[in-house]
């Protein structure tokens, strides 16, 4: 099988090293590396080209960082200043990681791009289909559900079906000890500043404040720009109240935070936009799927109604917190399907 050229997308980590020792025994790869908005870029690039020395494997450096700053950072900036709670890795995905960088890495010559990502692909008659990982705690399905079949052509998965430890202990067995704790973040260019202090260095003005209304419209305090919350958060609202108070909207017209109890965060459906499907076509509507509406929600039984491309997703279960801008992710038992960014909540739940 030396006829596929493969390259690995290197991150300094354990599972891109991992990805790169499994092949490398029957294809010819070699390492690539994003260079995107890292503020620890030096130190993360020095740990690459120790490792592809050490792997014996030449390593080409990939400076995407204008691309990155289009396509996610003004995305992710443009949606907290809208009022909507973003997730920059499943645009990253799409945009940079499957989409400039593979294109890239084909260009060098390369036939596939291999990833450390927990997922499974599989090529059923003519469609490339997503499968869960197999470890339940390290699958990352979710962050590839706006990939196209032509993406998905091109990828390949080695850790899909195997878990995280046993990754850390197949590279450990090969003389590579120094992996463990260090676990990649969530939002790689973000490093130790939080949210609001990153979007502070990107505002166009000055963050403006407004009311905090109770549910009822009574006003209860002043906030310092919505991009500085997200609903559910109870911590940091600066009111007192004698039961604990929750953001459950973002009221972008009133430029006002909305705040209520517990219950008022649990709804029953959600208005989604913009459904993408892998396989190039919408599913069945007779039948409920799994639908999770952000990375740490574990899933929950659904029905779809679909409508010129968006339509609402009427959860069997009230769930909670449901987020704007965040993304539905539909599943058909452990195949992931597409996926719909959240506009809103709809009837109330609990």
């Amino acid at each position: 099988m030396k006829d596929r050229r493969i390259g690995i997308a290197m991150s300094g980590g354990v599972d891109s090293t991992a990805c790169a020792l499994l092949l490398r025994e029957h294809y010819d790869i070699q390492g690539f590396f994003m260079r995107l908005a890292q503020p620890n870029f030096d130190s993360q690039k020095a740990r690459v080209e120790s490792i592809a020395a050490r792997l014996g494997i030449p390593l080409q450096v990939i400076d995407l960082r204008q691309a990155f700053e289009q396509h996610v950072l003004d995305y992710f900036s443009a949606s907290y200043f809208g009022g909507l709670t973003p997730n920059p890795c499943v645009i990253c995905n799409r945009e940079i990681k499957f989409g400039l960088f593979l294109k890239t890495i084909l260009d060098c010559g390369m036939t596939h791009m291999a990833t450390g990502h927990y997922a499974r692909l599989e090529k059923i008659g003519e469609t490339y289909r997503l499968f869960k990982g197999i470890d339940p705690s390290k699958d990352q399905s979710y962050f590839l559900s706006r990939l196209s079949q032509d993406q998905l052509a091109k990828i390949v998965f080695p850790l899909g079906g195997q878990t995280k430890e046993s990754t850390y202990q197949f590279v450990e067995e090969r003389g590579l000890t120094d992996f463990r704790g260090l676990e990649s973040q969530d939002v790689c260019f973000l490093g130790d500043t939080t949210v609001g202090s990153f979007l502070e260095t990107r505002l166009t003005g000055p963050g403006e404040e407004g009311p905090i209304l109770s549910t009822s419209g009574e006003r209860l305090g002043t906030h310092h720009g919505l991009f500085r919350y997200t609903i559910g958060q109870r911590k940091g609202l600066g009111i007192a109240s004698d039961a604990p108070l929750y953001v459950t909207e973002l009221d972008v017209e009133r430029n006002a935070v909305i705040v209520g109890g517990n219950d008022e965060l649990f709804k029953q459906n959600i208005q989604v936009a913009d459904f993408h499907w892998l396989a190039g076509a919408p599913p069945e509507q007779t039948k409920e799927y799994t639908v999770r509406i952000r990375y740490s929600h574990k899933g929950s039984a659904a029905r779809l109604v679909l409508k010129n491309g968006g339509g609402e997703i009427i959860f069997s279960e009230p769930q909670r917190a449901i987020t704007p801008g965040q993304f539905a992710v539909v599943y058909d038992q452990d195949e992931l399907l597409g996926s719909g960014i959240i506009l809103a909540g709809g009837e109330a739940g609990k």
